[in-house]
């Protein structure tokens, strides 16, 4: 049987279907974010799964990063993220979880760990709530390793 935990976030997912476009299945997690129980279990879940693959090895948790999507109009299969770390942020050597919310394409998450291997911190792992398996994100991130507590097609 499923984990009760999981069952009360993956209940709080709202789906919008040809959301932002026709064809596309818009995946939320705001009422999770709203809902204190459902929220509670989720970052339970995700710790859980931290503390068991890693134990306390784990120095710093990279969640917060600002992302600024271009306003100017783009080609369909063109995206410009930035993403900013202050330079003393972490020590060389530190290592760091990378979590969000959602992985799609792996574009963010692979420009979070680029930058944080800029500052010379050691990622141990990628987590996110909800996983888009069909857009293949995860295999951005190689050798990176990836979780996620739910995945959609």
């Amino acid at each position: 049987m499923a984990d009760p935990e999981l069952q009360l976030v993956e209940r709080r997912i709202r789906s919008f279907p040809d959301f932002p476009t026709p064809g596309v299945l818009f995946r939320d997690i705001s009422p999770v974010l709203k809902d204190p129980a459902s929220f509670r279990a989720a970052i339970g879940l995700l710790a859980r799964h931290l503390k068991a693959t890693h134990g306390g090895r784990i120095d710093y948790i990279a969640g917060e990063y600002r992302v600024a999507a271009s306003r100017a109009p783009l080609p369909p299969r063109a995206r410009r993220a930035e993403l900013e770390i202050q330079k003393d942020a972490l020590e060389p050597g530190q290592r760091v979880v990378v979590v969000d919310d959602l992985l799609a394409t792996g574009g963010t998450m692979h420009a979070a760990c680029e930058l944080l291997g800029c500052l010379q911190a050691e990622v141990l792992e990628c987590v996110s709530l909800v996983e888009l398996t069909s857009l293949k994100g995860r295999e951005k991130l190689a050798p990176v390793p990836f979780f996620s507590l739910l995945q959609y097609e």
